[in-house]
């Protein structure tokens, strides 16, 4: 149910933003504490807990949250775990003698879907954006990569409806059979139609920033005043552009890793990189700061 999980996510940030745990590894179990009470409760009132807990984690994830950094690193791994868990649990479900009857079915439909199905709905979903068609061409060639059909499939095995076997291994062969064919020739297509990044000017951004999207090139000190708006206040109140990190803050003869839960006090100097001047500028004017140099 969309409802629970739009509250939900709401009040998860505002929880992870205003609690104080002992230590810093806590937080990732309290999220995932609020991932199963959001599955099993939106389950418990008769609403879709897999829709739920997407709302909640997308809400969480696009909002200022202390402890940001930690909580995506610790996810990532957490991903990759379950992604092992999850190929292995559906490689014991495959038995290869019940998919060869089937290839030649599997086969048409796989044609079916990459060079018919997917190009239409493809193009049809982006006729209202400025997409280039080449580049629609290749996002119709990225096909069904990945373990989300195969998932969907064993719930008619759950269901115990009939053909369920038939099913599962139709989608498990057309899944693979994309994965063979797409998948092994995405670098040769983009080359083809000319959408690939060159590797010299691919991004390259440590993994430790709080905001990896953005390339950043202005560098700068800033200091905090006994009247700036900031002091006193925690950094995830703040709203900072995401365009700008601050590394480091330094406080007398003391200098602070900052994170979301950090507070900023008067004279505290902040060691800011920006994406562009006028990053700096617009962080100057939301907070009443001046530029030390």
């Amino acid at each position: 149910m969309v409802f629970w999980g739009y509250v939900i996510g709401k009040a998860s940030v505002w929880l992870i933003n205003n609690i104080t745990l002992e230590t810093e590894g806590l937080y990732p179990v309290l999220t995932l504490g609020i991932a199963i009470f959001t599955y099993s409760f939106t389950h418990f009132v008769g609403g879709n807990g897999f829709l739920a807990i997407y709302l909640c984690a997308v809400i969480m994830g696009n909002s200022n949250m202390v402890k940001r950094r930690s909580l995506i690193k610790f996810y990532d791994g957490q991903a990759w775990l379950m992604q092992i868990i999850l190929f292995l649990t559906l490689g014991l479900l495959v038995f290869p003698s019940r998919i060869v009857p089937l290839m030649p079915t599997g086969l048409l439909i796989s044609a079916f879907l990459i060079f018919i199905a997917r190009p239409i709905s493809v193009f049809a979903s982006l006729v209202f954006f400025k997409v280039n068609t080449r580049s629609k061409l290749f996002i119709s060639w990225v096909g069904l990569r990945g373990g989300v059909p195969i998932v969907f499939a064993t719930y008619p095995l759950l269901a115990r409806i009939d053909k369920a076997n038939l099913i599962f291994n139709l989608v498990f062969f057309i899944s693979v059979t994309s994965v063979l064919l797409q998948g092994t020739t995405l670098s040769y297509v983009a080359k083809l139609l000319h959408v690939a990044v060159p590797a010299k000017v691919k991004r390259r951004i440590a993994h430790d920033f709080e905001s990896g999207d953005n390339i950043k090139s202005e560098m700068q000190e800033i200091i905090l005043t006994e009247g700036s708006t900031a002091a006193g206040k925690r950094i995830v109140d703040l709203h900072i552009p995401p365009a700008v990190n601050i590394l480091a803050i330094r406080r007398g003869d003391m200098f602070i890793a900052p994170n979301g839960s950090t507070k900023l006090m008067p004279n505290d100097v902040l060691h800011v990189l920006a994406e562009d001047q006028q990053s700096i500028e617009l962080l100057k004017q939301a907070l009443d700061i001046k530029l030390v140099k």
